[in-house]
C-alpha cells in the first residue's frame, strides 16, 4: 500500500497584520490533523520589518506540527530571502519566475538559500518555462491555484501538466485544487502533493477530513 498523498496548504493572497492571527489559528487547526507537509503564506507587499513580523506570528502555527513555511510576496521587491530567514520560515515561493539571470530569480535565489532552506516556484504558463525553472534547482514545482486577481488557469490543463512532470521529472511537484470536486483527478496524475486552495480548507466544514480520507483510500 502506498502512502497517502500529503498536503500544501495555500493561504489566501495579500495577508496582513489585519488578518494573520486568524490565518495562524485557521493553519494550526489544519495542520493538528495531520498530512500537511507545507504552508505557502502569500503576503501582502510591505516593508521587510513588517513582513518578517507577520511570518514571525504564522510559523509557530505550521511548523508545530512538522509542516514547512514557504513565504511568498507577488509584488514585493525587497529581498524576501531575508523575510524568510528572520521570520524563521523555511523556503521562498516565487510565482511567475522569469528570466533566470536576473537578481531576485530562481537562479539567485537558489544561491542564496542554502542550510536545506526550500525554494518552490508556481505559476508556470509553458513547459518550457516548467523545465527551465527545474534546472535553476527548485525543490518543488507548482500547478495551478489561484492568481493574485483571483483568476485561475483551467482546471484540466493544471491536471495535463501535473501529469506529464510527474511522469518524467524527478522534482516534486503539486497540483493544486481550487474547488473540492478537483481532488481526485489531481491525485490521480501521480503528483507528489496536493495543494489546496483556502477557499477548501478554510471552509469550516468537513471538507478538509473528505480529502484526506479520499486520499488515504486512493492509496490503498
Amino acid at each position: 500500500m502506498a502512502d497517502p498523498q500529503r498536503l500544501t496548504l495555500l493561504s489566501p493572497h495579500g495577508v496582513g497584520a489585519d488578518t494573520v492571527d486568524a490565518l495562524a489559528d485557521a493553519l494550526r487547526a489544519a495542520c493538528a490533523g495531520g498530512d500537511v507537509a507545507a504552508v505557502i503564506l502569500r503576503l501582502a507587499p510591505g516593508d521587510e520589518r513588517g513582513l518578517t513580523a507577520l511570518v514571525k506570528r504564522v510559523a509557530p502555527a505550521v511548523q508545530e506540527h512538522g509542516a514547512a513555511l514557504l513565504v511568498a510576496c507577488p509584488g514585493f521587491a525587497g529581498d524576501l530571502v531575508s523575510v524568510q530567514a528572520r521570520g524563521g520560515a523555511d523556503g521562498v515561493h516565487l510565482d511567475k519566475p522569469g528570466d533566470l539571470d536576473q537578481p531576485g530569480s530562481l537562479r539567485d535565489l537558489r544561491e542564496r538559500l542554502r542550510d536545506g532552506r526550500i525554494l518552490g516556484a508556481g505559476g508556470v504558463e509553458t513547459r518550457h518555462a516548467a523545465m527551465d525553472a527545474g534546472e535553476a534547482g527548485i525543490d518543488y514545482l507548482m500547478f495551478g491555484g489561484l492568481y493574485p486577481d483571483g483568476a485561475a488557469p483551467d482546471a484540466e490543463t493544471v491536471r495535463e501538466r501535473a501529469a506529464w512532470w510527474a511522469e518524467i521529472f524527478e522534482t516534486p511537484c503539486i497540483a493544486v485544487a481550487c474547488a473540492e470536486a478537483e481532488v481526485a483527478s489531481l491525485a490521480a496524475t501521480g503528483a507528489e502533493f496536493i495543494g489546496l486552495e483556502s477557499a477548501i480548507w478554510m471552509a469550516g466544514d468537513d471538507g478538509l477530513a473528505r480529502i484526506r480520507d479520499g486520499l488515504a483510500r486512493a492509496a490503498s
